[in-house]
């Protein structure tokens, strides 16, 4: 009886072949570089989609083409833009299909909360797109999944908490911050000047304190590049490219691109993580534990099971990278929202201040005057909802098979709950498209609640630093229009438009801070 050969497997075959085809790719002329990307990307859709189930009553969706599914329609700039138009056409649930991989688009308040509370542990997963994994894996806290996520979840929040969050210990903080960002102010002497850096700056040495117990100068060499470092990601993370990458990593990884400096970017700020980590471990002492870094680094040593699972070096550098990272960049971005806004809106600003000046005079603010200033809070509850920082809100992912509002979505599906048509969606908000305080005030002038205010999303995946983050609004907020006038230099236009990233922040921007005797 002839014997027959083994077959390799669908998998080791298109590895195979992906490799020969990638291998070649550079040594062809121009043509046959890009005949061999269409044949690659054709492999790809074969092999993707063979073992795939036509699933019934999966949601609705424009018809995909082959290979690049719903590419060609997405606005590449602003993705959310596009997904908001595609509601009005499929409704509050729909699909859309990047490349190979089809995702699931969740639109409106009542939608969102009915799956991220009442179904919050089928959509509680994240996916794991292939400009972070390929660095971070799924370490950390803000990609992780499983078993992993939870504990780093739970140590991440216990630990913010026994070093102040949501305490008068980092309020004072908070405050001392927020005076020394005013005498930064003071320094340009009403002159035009770019405040990104200085504001940046002073948000950062919030989260720092808490990481590394540590402040830096606003010129700080290092804090400029961590600064820097971070920024320019958020940016690049916007860009086409790196949807590209994501769609088609294997032959993305040939090619030039964004998604290079990206990786150069991570890979600096991993090595600064990791040699402030191993000089804390030096100096370690359990017993008096400085910061985030010694608890984590005190948990290494308890030699318990989970220590050796969970609390390794690896977990410890995303961690860090992420709560940096989170605890700047969003609360950075609302606070030079709210900047502009009160230059477009003088009158808002006057009220601020007024209500600043009854309440609180010419002393620091504080906490405790919040509960006094409902118009004041109103317009920061504004500000977060104009600004819409992250639009399309961080991916999630089925955690199992979910029929959800008579839909079939499959485990592993990534889903998109977008923040922005909560917070614009006419249903809670009577002027959604324009700054109106008053969404969150009653006829009487005190502060209303809003259900569908959810800037920092909800569930099991809301932001674990949301409570500190409200403090820093109120308190750098409020400091400011008691110390300033914000004004636009002489001659300059206001653009309302927001700039390009992965994040929605304004475009850059001058400012004339002017004194209040």
């Amino acid at each position: 009886m002839k014997r027959k050969c083994p077959n390799p497997s669908r998998s080791q075959g298109h590895e195979q072949t992906s490799k020969i085809l990638q291998k070649t790719l550079f040594t062809m002329d121009p043509f046959s570089i890009v005949l061999s990307a269409v044949v690659i990307l054709f492999l790809a859709y074969i092999f993707t989609n063979r073992n795939k189930h036509d699933y019934k009553n999966f949601p609705p969706g424009p018809k995909p083409l082959p290979i690049i599914g719903n590419v060609h329609m997405i606005n590449m700039t602003r993705p959310h833009k596009t997904f908001l138009e595609l509601s009005k056409m499929y409704g509050k649930i729909f699909s859309f299909q990047l490349g190979m991989e089809k995702i699931v688009l969740l639109c409106g308040y009542d939608t969102i909360k009915d799956a991220l509370i009442n179904r919050a542990d089928e959509f509680s997963d994240r996916p794991s797109p292939p400009v972070i994994a390929k660095l971070q894996k799924e370490y950390g806290i803000v990609m992780a999944n499983g078993e992993n996520w939870k504990v780093m979840r739970r140590f991440t929040i216990s630990t913010l908490r026994d070093f102040g969050m949501g305490k008068k210990t980092i309020e004072n903080k908070i405050i001392e911050e927020a005076e020394c960002l005013t005498q930064a102010f003071k320094s340009y002497g009403g002159k035009p000047f770019n405040h990104m850096t200085v504001l940046n700056a002073a948000v950062a040495n919030i989260i720092v304190s808490i990481l590394l117990n540590h402040r830096f100068e606003y010129d700080d060499p290092t804090l400029l590049q961590l600064m820097s470092l971070i920024n320019d990601n958020i940016k690049l993370f916007g860009k086409p490219m790196v949807m590209l990458y994501n769609i088609f990593p294997s032959v993305m990884d040939r090619l030039p691109g964004v998604h290079k400096i990206i990786f150069k970017n991570i890979r600096q700020m991993q090595s600064f993580i990791r040699a402030t980590f191993t000089k804390q471990k030096q100096e370690l002492d359990v017993n008096n534990q400085r910061n985030l870094i010694d608890a984590f680094l005190a948990k290494q040593q308890e030699g318990k099971p989970e220590s050796t699972l969970y609390y390794h070096n690896d977990n410890l550098i995303v961690l860090l990278s992420d709560l940096f990272a989170a605890g700047m960049e969003t609360t950075t971005t609302t606070l030079r929202w709210g900047l502009l806004l009160m230059i477009k809106h003088p009158d808002i600003q006057n009220k601020v201040q007024n209500e600043i000046e009854k309440v609180i005079g010419s002393a620091q603010p504080q906490i405790e005057h919040r509960k006094q200033m409902p118009y004041t809070e109103a317009v920061i509850n504004e500000i977060q909802r104009f600004g819409d920082i992250i639009p399309g809100n961080a991916p999630h992912a089925t955690s199992q098979d979910v029929t959800f509002r008579g839909y079939f979505i499959p485990k592993g599906t990534t889903v998109f709950p977008l923040l922005t048509s909560v917070l614009k969606d006419p249903a809670y908000f009577e002027k959604p498209e324009e700054f109106y305080p008053e969404h969150f005030l009653t006829s009487e002038g005190h502060l209303k609640k809003n259900e569908a205010f959810i800037p920092f999303s909800i569930g099991k995946r809301s932001c674990a630093g949301e409570n500190m983050a409200k403090m820093e609004l109120f308190l750098f907020f409020t400091t400011l229009l008691q110390n300033f006038t914000i004004q636009l230099p002489p001659g300059a236009k206001l653009d309302l438009s927001p700039a390009t990233g992965s994040i929605n922040p304004p475009q850059p921007y001058e400012i004339c801070a002017i004194p209040r005797s």
